[in-house]
């Protein structure tokens, strides 16, 4: 069988024409590795192996980003508190990470982020944190972001209003950074596409292939219409995340290691409920809790760490979760958030590695990876800033399996697609404002979504004005925004274009139902949609809000996700774990 490159990959697209194309190849192509699971880890597997010379397909059953990698705390960090559990090594890899994505993998999407840390105890805590932070300041290595600046009580309620004074005796500030998870996963796995991987969302994995002891494939079946082939190669890769321990089921072979999920719930609030200049990082009894500037109209206040042994694709949040959040921020604010200031709530399952010890919130975020049996290798645990470094591990692991020489990793000196430019398209800001003739703060927050594809996405507008307009019900995005990412980033679904592409979903208090259908009739013509169509997709959204909004209101994990369980799946296809073949 010969290997076929097609030219659209100069461009990393992710559309209609490139997802058939993608079908034909997965049937047709020997490749050198298969990766299964389009998170952050998989994308940047993928990403990895094609940058290295290799034929890589990556398959997901659903949609980019549509587990964990979408449902984080949406920061690109070192991870402060693991210098408590004395994980230096893991705080300097993610560190360096963080530093390489800021200043040159990915500047469009992950910025600077200053934090406060409010002191509560005279004495000791101030030196103990001052300590940790010159660490934390330190490890990465060269930076490109301010180090720690003590305030006494005074200065920190001036950064911070909202605080109540009874709340902290002083203040510390230093900064880390913020992304939005799943548009940069997208954005990982649109790079891999541009270097010829091949990309197929809702492809599921429902068998292996094996001669002997080896695997040399998968069987996959198409999320949307059923159709099944078979796809071949030296090596399948299992970057599933929370699903691991299922795909080793599915193979039949016995894990190196398990996979405990944990249960991470935040909530969205408008920027005006919380008065402070800065982000917040207080400590609870069992964890921390983070306030975090979303966007220029929200702060994100999360999160819960609980063991979730339920649905893994639909985790639910639980009243016991919301108020805990609640609880906890409300602590320190001089005017308390109550359930009627929540615009969204998002649940996601943190991948752990399963250890002896039984809290959750003290597993390791270290990463691991094995060979399960001839060419199958297994990838879990890890933190979303480290995904490059679990790519190349991942990848060099499978390297034994591929026959001929596998280079080394570069991915180091690789941009994501939107990067080449940024800067200098960020200082043109007025001349692309005045070109297209829309705000010039419209054009800085593309620009921090697609970088220098910026130009693709408002080119869709030529001879159809109507493109630059707002979004009715989420003035916040451009129509032109929800056509490019039914046609170039991969979307297929109103879920995935209103949830990932834009965060609709959380940043609205209609949660996207509001704005569905006219979501759905801009994107109908480029997904082929007939208008039986478009109604089951704008009431297969609807359903799924309702869903997680009664959930919402439950007491505990069971009752929430039998409702949210209930909600039709947007892929008529996909099967639940129990029913896939052998």
């Amino acid at each position: 069988m010969t290997n076929e490159r097609r030219p659209n990959e100069r461009l990393g697209e992710l559309g209609p024409v490139q997802r058939a194309a993608a079908w034909d190849r997965l049937g047709k192509n020997h490749f050198d590795v298969i990766v299964i699971g389009a998170g952050v880890v998989g994308a940047g597997i993928a990403l990895d192996a094609a940058t290295r010379g290799l034929e890589v397909a990556l398959v997901e059953a659903r949609d980019l980003a549509s587990g964990t990698s979408s449902r984080s705390s949406k920061m690109f960090h070192g991870g402060l508190r693991y210098l408590e559990q004395l994980e230096f090594g893991l705080v300097r890899e993610a560190l360096h990470e963080r530093e390489l994505s800021l200043t040159t993998l990915a500047p469009h999407l992950v910025k600077p982020l200053r934090f406060l840390y409010p002191l509560t105890h005279r004495g000791w805590e101030r030196p103990y944190v001052a300590a940790g932070l010159v660490l934390y300041d330190t490890m990465g290595g060269a930076k490109s972001v301010a180090g720690q600046h003590h305030l006494t009580r005074s200065g920190a309620l001036r950064l911070a209003p909202g605080l109540r004074r009874d709340a902290l005796i002083g203040g510390v500030t230093y900064y880390d950074t913020v992304v939005d998870d799943a548009r940069h996963t997208m954005n990982v796995a649109r790079t891999a596409a541009q270097y010829g991987a091949v990309i197929r969302t809702s492809t599921q994995v429902v068998g292996f292939l094996r001669e002997a002891d080896r695997v040399i494939g998968v069987k996959v079946r198409d999320s949307e219409d059923g159709r099944t082939t078979e796809v071949r190669g030296h090596v399948v890769i299992n970057a599933t995340g929370v699903w691991t321990d299922e795909i080793h089921a599915l193979s039949q072979q016995r894990g190196r290691f398990h996979v405990r999920a944990s249960k991470g719930v935040h909530i969205v609030v408008p920027r005006d409920r919380i008065a402070s200049d800065t982000a917040l990082i207080l400590r609870t009894p069992t964890s921390v809790l983070f306030v975090i500037p979303w966007g220029s109209s929200h702060w994100i206040v999360g999160t819960t760490d609980t063991d979730w042994n339920l649905d893994l694709a639909h985790p639910a949040a639980t009243k016991a979760d919301i108020d805990y959040l609640l609880d906890r921020v409300n602590e320190v604010l001089v005017t308390p958030l109550t359930h009627a200031d929540i615009h969204g709530v998002y649940a996601g399952l943190r991948p752990l590695l399963a250890g002896e010890n039984d809290e959750t919130s003290k597993l390791s975020r270290e990463h691991a990876v094995a060979r399960i049996a001839p060419g199958l290798v297994a990838i879990a645990g890890g933190k979303y800033t480290t995904y490059r470094v679990m790519a190349y591990d991942a990848v060099d692991a499978a390297a034994q399996d591929i026959p001929q020489r596998v280079p080394p990793t570069i991915t180091e000196k690789v941009p994501l697609l939107g990067a080449d430019g940024y800067f200098a398209l960020l200082n043109q800001t007025p001349h692309l404002a005045e070109a297209y003739g829309i705000h010039p703060y419209r054009i800085e927050h593309l620009l921090n979504r697609y970088g220098a594809l910026i130009t693709h996405v408002l080119d869709l507008a030529a001879g159809k004005p109507e493109l630059l307009q707002p979004i009715t019900d989420a003035p916040s995005y451009l129509r032109a925004e929800a056509v490019y990412a039914a046609a170039a980033e991969g979307a297929l679904h109103l879920d995935d274009i209103l949830a990932r592409r834009t965060r609709i979903s959380i940043e609205y208090s209609h949660r996207g139902v509001a704005c569905a259908e006219e979501v759905a009739r801009l994107v109908a013509p480029v997904l082929g949609w007939e208008e039986s169509e478009i109604q089951r997709e704008i009431v297969t959204y609807a359903a799924r809000v309702d869903a997680e909004i009664r959930s919402q209101t439950q007491p505990d994990d069971i009752s929430a996700d039998a409702l949210r369980v209930a909600a039709p799946e947007p892929r008529p296809e996909i099967l639940e774990p129990v029913q896939l073949e052998g």
